[in-house]
């Protein structure tokens, strides 16, 4: 499992971000998040041209704040800058497949 970096982009940054994008919130001590993994690379194994972000949460954190998170994992997907879905505490790798499959075919 790689870790949740403790160093993030900004809200503007990850709004500016072409393309699909997957940010993954999360604590590196989190039992469910550890728990969460094999199917979160399950799900996104194969996802060509996917930006995937494991991005440290925690109180005071203004990345997750600014995207409202509560639970961890919590995975915010986004198509060109903008949420088109979201996953909290996934069950498993087809939960994360349906999800990345309707983001993949977002229009806005």
């Amino acid at each position: 499992m790689s870790s949740y970096a403790t160093e993030q982009p900004s809200r503007a940054e990850v709004d500016a971000m072409p393309g699909l994008t997957v940010v993954e919130f999360g604590a590196n001590w989190c039992g469910i998040c550890k728990a969460a993994q094999p199917a979160i690379n399950e799900a996104l194994r194969d996802a060509q041209h996917l930006r995937h972000l494991k991005v440290e949460d925690a109180s005071g954190r203004p990345l997750g704040r600014s995207f409202g998170i509560k639970l961890w994992p919590t995975l915010v997907f986004m198509r060109d800058g903008l949420e088109v879905g979201r996953v909290v505490r996934p069950g498993s790798a087809a939960d994360i497949r349906r999800e990345l499959e309707q983001a993949a075919a977002a229009k806005h």
